[in-house]
């Protein structure tokens, strides 16, 4: 079966269904009954507190787009074993681990539109029970028995945590440069979902163009991602979101589109820039002008165009592959992805 050339469009026509997840949950659920099964079982501890915070996370709402991806990539390739569940699930824990952290650096008070662990149970608690899912993580790395998955999936989990430093030596600085910022989610972002799809091909022995083209798949993936996450906080709400719409502007997040809203704006522009997120510019009516600057400035459009560039590049990434249900599946996750802010 010869591949098919796909090209993105998050305007889909009028008579074709809203660009889902759906059916990437249909083609894994089977398998991803198995995960969750490893999931609740490695989350278990004597100590109560762990599962009890750790449970709040992991059943709160998330898509599990991580773990499905493993599972979908392994669909792809015809794999018919079982090490997937496992891998699949240390992935799922790696982004618990991350999501804990985060929200502690970031002070955060709401994720997937809950309180966030750390407002229930303090910061300590949220760092430690992260901990203890990176633990099992790399227990369910080893296990597997692949040196070659453990470097990539370790990897993955090095490279996340220098993103987080990166974004972290660079908070509140209105003036980091685009390239920076695309570094800084290229690896507290896309790295994890390039190593979700990656290890699918290492487990299920496939050549090495595979291997590089699931991953490319993941990276251009994530960074669509992200963009739009950073996109639409200027456009949406807490039910689109699962956050409320101002977020990371209040937190003094310089996403793209206030890095590009403020490389285009006026002198006055700017200075409300550098006072909004240093801090000193986050009321309801400073995020209103925020909202119009990234909208008369074009930044939010750019962002989403930045976006589908790398869902295209995404996409282009599966055109080794022979057309199959799976490889349908992963084109209409990258379509997802994107069509969110629209």
């Amino acid at each position: 079966m010869t591949a098919t050339i796909h090209r993105l469009d998050p305007h889909r026509d009028p008579g074709r269904p809203a660009a889902s997840l759906d059916p990437m949950v249909a083609l894994v659920t089977g398998d991803m009954n198995m995960v969750n099964a490893v999931i609740l079982s490695r989350m278990q501890s004597q100590i109560p507190l762990i599962p009890e915070l750790a449970g709040h996370l992991i059943a709160g709402g998330g898509k599990r787009m991580r773990p499905m991806l493993t599972l979908a990539s392994a669909r792809l390739l015809g794999y018919m074993g079982t090490r997937h569940h496992r891998l699949a699930a240390a992935v799922e824990f790696i982004h618990t681990a991350t999501l804990l952290h985060d929200d502690v650096v970031d002070g955060s008070d709401l994720r997937r539109g809950k309180r966030t662990a750390n407002l229930i149970w303090g910061n300590p608690a949220s760092v430690l029970v992260g901990d203890f899912l990176f633990s099992r993580s790399f227990e369910l790395m080893v296990e597997d028995g692949s040196l070659k998955v453990l470097g990539i999936l370790s990897g993955a989990s090095a490279i996340i945590a220098e993103g987080e430093v990166n974004q972290l030596t660079a908070a509140r600085r209105v003036d980091t440069p685009e390239e920076r910022y695309l570094d800084i989610i290229g690896a507290k972002t896309a790295a994890l979902f390039a190593a979700a799809c990656r290890v699918a091909a290492v487990v299920a022995e496939r050549p090495e163009a595979e291997e590089l083209a699931l991953d490319a798949y993941g990276r251009n993936l994530g960074i669509a991602f992200q963009l739009v996450d950073d996109a639409i906080d200027y456009v949406s709400d807490a039910d689109t979101m699962g956050k409320d719409a101002g977020d990371d502007f209040r937190e003094g997040k310089a996403t793209l589109p206030v890095i590009l809203a403020y490389a285009r704006g006026s002198a006055e522009d700017r200075t409300f820039w550098k006072a909004a997120i240093e801090g000193h510019r986050n009321r309801d009516e400073d995020f209103a002008r925020a909202i119009e600057l990234v909208r008369s400035t074009r930044a939010v459009d750019d962002t989403l165009a930045r976006a589908r560039h790398y869902g295209q590049r995404a996409i282009d990434a599966l055109g080794i592959f022979a057309n199959s249900k799976a490889k349908e599946v992963m084109v209409e996750a990258v379509e997802f992805a994107v069509a969110r802010a629209y």
